[in-house]
């Protein structure tokens, strides 16, 4: 991300830049307004309702799960906590970063309640500020935007409080084997995996698992298995760069050290040499 926070108010349809599993390094607000949308976050599934807001560290793997035939508008904004610490901090108000430092995600259901339409007036001015300062018509708007994001912080404390950051409601047995499914993949993505071996091991049928997991998901098993060592594998180039590159393609499962390289630059665009001189990089600015 070019800046250091990035608000899009009432996105609609499947126009959102991506619908891929991903993760990130800022921290997002995402604000479910309308439709359908169930929302993988790590090893949770949310089935999200009108109201529902969802915080993430953006570090955990997620990704929207929604049909293309049917209607989906949402509010979204990414920032980094860089960005807005250190005057959280001269307001002794650095706790309000708290939930995405501690609970890396949370749902808070707020039933479409007066602080969540209060909300999306602030959401919708970030994203007003946003447009000038891209175009550099007013100098001043960072500023505005701090303001504006701060408010938006104490809000989202003050849901959360009152809604106890909500956990998912029971789920029905498909819900819970894909999520007995993902999490079996995180802690196994290392280690080389097929369905079978997967199905194998969660006592599920070859063909019962793959079905499932695309019904739930709309992705393959195979295709988060991908995306899960995609994900490590960013992390470990960004934080250990002087690891070699066929370390830390065998660390994160990868078949070899070329599949590795092949992958990684069809997905990113770049090829995992170039990516961690560009973390490098950004990192020393």
């Amino acid at each position: 991300m070019k800046h250091p926070i990035l608000p899009i108010y009432r996105l609609s349809g499947r126009q959102e830049f991506i619908l891929d599993y991903h993760s990130h390094q800022e921290y997002e607000i995402y604000f479910f307004h309308s439709g359908t949308c169930r929302y993988l976050i790590k090893n949770q599934i949310y089935d999200l309702e009108p109201g529902d807001i969802l915080l993430m560290d953006g570090k955990t793997l997620h990704k929207p799960i929604v049909s293309p035939e049917k209607e989906y508008i949402r509010s979204t904004v990414h920032f980094s906590p860089h960005w807005i610490e250190t005057v959280l901090r001269e307001l002794n108000a650095g706790y309000l970063l708290d939930v995405f430092r501690k609970l890396q995600h949370c749902l808070i259901r707020t039933n479409e309640n007066q602080q969540s339409k209060k909300l999306e007036e602030l959401i919708c001015r970030l994203d007003e500020l946003y447009r000038m300062s891209d175009k550099n018509q007013v100098a001043a708007t960072e500023v505005e935007m701090k303001v504006i994001m701060i408010q938006i912080l104490i809000l989202i404390d003050k849901m959360g409080r009152a809604n106890s950051y909500k956990k998912p409601d029971t789920k029905d047995d498909k819900t819970d084997y894909v999520e007995n499914i993902v999490t079996f993949v995180q802690e196994h993505y290392m280690e080389k995996l097929t369905i079978d071996s997967i199905a194998k091991s969660l006592n599920l049928s070859k063909s019962y698992l793959s079905h499932l997991f695309k019904e739930i998901t709309g992705f393959t098993v195979m295709e988060y298995l991908m995306a899960t060592r995609l994900t490590q594998a960013k992390y470990m180039l960004a934080l250990e760069p002087d690891k070699p590159l066929k370390d830390v393609s065998f660390d994160c499962g990868f078949e070899s050290a070329s599949h590795f390289s092949r992958y990684f630059k069809s997905k990113v665009g770049m090829t995992p040499k170039d990516y961690r001189k560009l973390q490098i990089k950004e990192e020393g600015e």
